[in-house]
């Protein structure tokens, strides 16, 4: 029986939390098969042939160390959205190095890791050939690599193999780096008392409120009307192409009525996942709404539509406490949801509760 494999995505940040790529592999397990490493890249790139599949993703870095590389075997990737990772010492071999020029040529980034500012002192010629330079935050060359890739004549560019935690993420981004943050979900940001909410957080969190209340939509739209910038995102949000309303509509009661009050809900957490005093976080706020659509998909099938509107909910809340810097069960304590969506985000328990828990151990490097 072919052995069940999870691809795991390490997103690449930079100093800004902006997600420009990802760092793709297979989730560890202590079941495995015991497939060589060899055999990784080719079963990777096979995931990725589909065009949909690497496409929309930004970079993809692809661990291509002990492989044999060939643009042949790429030739299902993007080669300016691909980037092959590679150890020095595979640069010490005419044929890994013949290989290496080739793939070059033909537009692909080439990542070194494991690199020493020794080897590259006597190696100049191959620097022409990296694109990237993969670091940790504690090499002893770290400083020297970096005023070598800030020379006008260098074309590579310093990435953190793995920030361990946000202090470290923003030691780093002081610095200018990119780097991969793997356990970006599950590692827990500085959390504040709660009493530190915007005053845009406190009327989003009322209308939330109002809205799992099903309060009259002439009562929402007074809320709606204390905050300005709030009613014009809602007005711009219901006049675009996507909804294909043909009358533009000016009224925010009327824009109400056409979104209907879940997909209204909806709206509202994205835009309060937004509001965080505590330094907003793209990547954070990117992987919420990936956590939701995937708890969404994994419900279809099991709960009527309604239902898997409501794990969308639960996913990206999740991570709501990370994004607003507050504690979940005082933002809880703000916002009135259903018995399971609550028991679901505090214990990961009823019915959406499993769903949720799967969400997060595909998110996991190891199984």
């Amino acid at each position: 029986m072919p052995e069940i494999k999870y691809l795991v995505r390490t997103p690449l940040l930079d100093p800004k939390q902006q997600v420009i790529g990802y760092k793709l592999s297979w989730q560890k397990s202590g079941k495995s098969s015991g497939l060589t490493v060899e055999a990784d890249l080719p079963q990777l790139l096979d995931v990725l042939a589909e065009p949909a599949n690497n496409s929309q993703l930004g970079l993809l870095f692809l661990d291509a160390r002990s492989s044999e590389l060939s643009s042949k075997k790429l030739q299902s990737m993007s080669p300016k959205n691909t980037v092959l990772m590679l150890n020095q010492t595979d640069l010490l071999n005419a044929s890994h190095v013949t290989s290496a020029m080739s793939l070059h040529e033909h537009g692909f980034g080439l990542a070194l890791c494991d690199v020493d500012i020794a080897f590259l002192a006597s190696n100049e010629s191959l620097l022409a050939l990296v694109t990237y330079i993969e670091v940790s935050v504690g090499h002893p060359d770290l400083a020297a690599l970096t005023h070598l890739a800030r020379q006008t004549q260098s074309n590579f560019s310093l990435v953190v193999n793995q920030f361990p935690d946000w202090r470290e993420f923003d030691a780093g981004a002081s610095r200018g780096l990119n780097g991969f943050f793997q356990n970006l979900c599950l590692t827990p940001r500085k959390l504040s008392p709660m009493g530190k909410l915007g005053p845009q957080t406190v009327l989003i969190l009322q209308l939330m409120k109002m809205v799992q209340e099903n309060a009259d939509v002439r009562h929402l739209e007074k809320i709606l009307q204390r905050d300005a910038a709030l009613s014009f995102s809602l007005l711009r949000y219901i006049n675009s192409a996507s909804f294909g309303i043909k009358v533009e509509i000016q009224s925010l009661r009327h824009a109400v009525a056409m979104l209907g009050y879940t997909a209204l809900f909806s709206w509202l957490s994205l835009l309060l996942a937004r509001t965080s005093n505590a330094g907003f976080s793209p990547a954070l706020l990117q992987a919420a709404i990936v956590r939701g659509r995937f708890a969404e998909l994994l419900g279809q099938g099991f709960f009527p539509r309604n239902e898997t509107e409501n794990l969308f909910v639960v996913g990206m809340f999740s991570l709501l406490d990370q994004l607003l810097g507050v504690p979940m069960n005082e933002l809880l304590s703000q916002i009135l949801l259903p018995d399971a969506m609550t028991q679901a985000l505090i214990s990961r328990e009823g019915q959406y509760g499993a769903f949720l828990a799967l969400v997060e151990a595909c998110e996991r490097e190891d199984a």
